[in-house]
């Protein structure tokens, strides 16, 4: 016999408890704002909707012996629905009110049959809650019971009761088994991309450091290393002249006291801004060439500046490289090449600076084109860092580095940079 209650009411939505589209499925942990809003409108909506329903039944069967059982049954999923919306506990707090929707709900339609397609909210929070072979095994009941429950309500067979149950319940299983994967999939892409930026991040610095490194070595290397090589020089010929030529040896200490000046000058200005302290306050690059020349001309050697073409104010980093380039360039020819003049000439045209750094000492055979040894430096490895190093500054700069030399004939370094913006070559 038919059921009292005939016509079978619109699906209900309802987000009542954890793991509905509001509690973030997608991404367990706080709610965002539209989290929050979607799961309200839902809450909403389901409580309207099960107000109808019950409204149109005490409407047409407001004397039936069912009704008690159906308005408490009613009161208490309304009550669950947005206990679960106001608050959405933990994992297991939500199974345990789907348990008691899911009961509540079973024995609402064994009573009033058109409360079925209140199924469709408990497969949304079934799916979001539960593994998915437990989640696949409930929706399947759930269909079963909405399946019969039209089956009840329906005057004779109609195909649509049997199958649009399952199909709306296999729909929506397979729609959100493929949002949960592909959100999965973009969260595991998001990972790797974030994991990607921080490898990359490590590895700037630690380019970055490792450049910073360098960079520091060459300045140390020309100006301090070359200043106390130079002390230790001079301090050794004192020593050696010390009984027999005591004048000589006091001007040799004095010597060493003015490099050992110039040295504490350079340190401190490594420490502030790493500039050259000859070029420090304002002096132009020609200037502070002109004092390194005045400074080296002791012991023998005699050293020489000239500058040609306009006096151009050139940019910092190029007068710094330039004056090292002099420094590392001079503090060779002193220790290695027995030279008694040299010559430093600074050439500055419109596009293109160039100091050229002469000696008539002993020489040395021509480098190999890519060679690692530098002939201007030291044998010692601890010790040979001279060319390597002006080469480095100068390629940083877009610069060239020529050597010209035939044993025996001294040697002509050649440093040359642009002064238009060019991309430094690849080290």
């Amino acid at each position: 016999m038919r059921h009292p209650d005939d016509h079978p009411q619109p699906p209900c939505t309802s987000p009542g408890s954890p793991g509905s589209p509001a509690s973030g499925a997608f991404a367990p942990g706080a709610q965002t704002r539209d989290d929050r809003l979607l799961s309200a409108l839902l809450t909403t909506a389901f409580v309207v909707l099960l107000a109808g329903a019950l409204l149109r039944y005490v409407l047409k069967h407001g004397d039936s012996d069912r009704l008690p059982w159906i308005v408490g049954l009613s009161v208490v999923l309304a009550v669950v629905q947005v206990a679960g919306q106001a608050r959405p506990g933990s994992r297991r707090a939500g199974r345990v009110r789907l348990a008691v929707v899911v009961a509540c709900w079973v024995v609402v339609v064994l009573l009033a049959p058109s409360f079925a397609w209140c199924a469709v909210p408990l497969i949304h929070t079934a799916l979001r809650l539960l593994p998915t072979r437990s989640a696949v095994a409930l929706v399947t009941a759930l269909a079963t019971l909405v399946v019969l429950a039209e089956l009840r309500l329906a005057d004779g067979f109609d195909p649509n009761h049997l199958l649009l149950p399952p199909v709306v319940a296999a729909l929506a299983t397979g729609v959100f088994v493929y949002l949960t994967r592909e959100a999965t999939r973009r969260q595991h892409l998001i990972d790797d991309l974030v994991r990607t930026r921080r490898e990359l991040a490590a590895t700037e610095r630690r380019e970055g450091t490792l450049a910073e490194r360098q960079r520091l070595s060459r300045e140390i290397h020309d100006s301090l290393a070359q200043g106390l090589s130079s002390q230790n020089m001079l301090l050794q010929a004192a020593d050696r002249q010390w009984d027999t030529d005591p004048q000589a040896a006091r001007t040799h200490l004095r010597t060493a006291a003015s490099i050992a000046a110039h040295g504490l000058t350079e340190a401190r200005r490594l420490v502030h801004d790493l500039a050259p302290a000859d070029l420090a306050e304002g002096a132009g690059l020609a200037q502070a060439l002109a004092t390194l020349a005045a400074r080296e001309s002791r012991d023998g050697l005699t050293v020489r500046f000239h500058a040609e073409g306009p006096d151009t104010h050139l940019p910092d980093q190029v007068a710094s490289a330039l004056l090292r380039t002099a420094q590392g360039a001079l503090a060779n020819i002193r220790e290695h090449s027995g030279a008694r003049t040299a010559a430093l000439t600074l050439t500055c045209l419109d596009d293109t600076v160039a100091l050229d750094v002469a000696d008539d000492g002993r020489g040395f055979p021509a480098p190999e084109p890519g060679g690692t040894r530098d002939p201007l430096g030291d044998p010692d490895p601890l010790r040979g860092h001279g060319l390597p190093a002006i080469r480095a500054r100068l390629r940083q700069l877009g610069g060239t580095l020529a050597i010209e030399s035939t044993p025996g004939e001294g040697a002509v370094l050649t440093a040359t940079i642009p002064l238009t913006p060019a991309t430094p070559p690849a080290p």
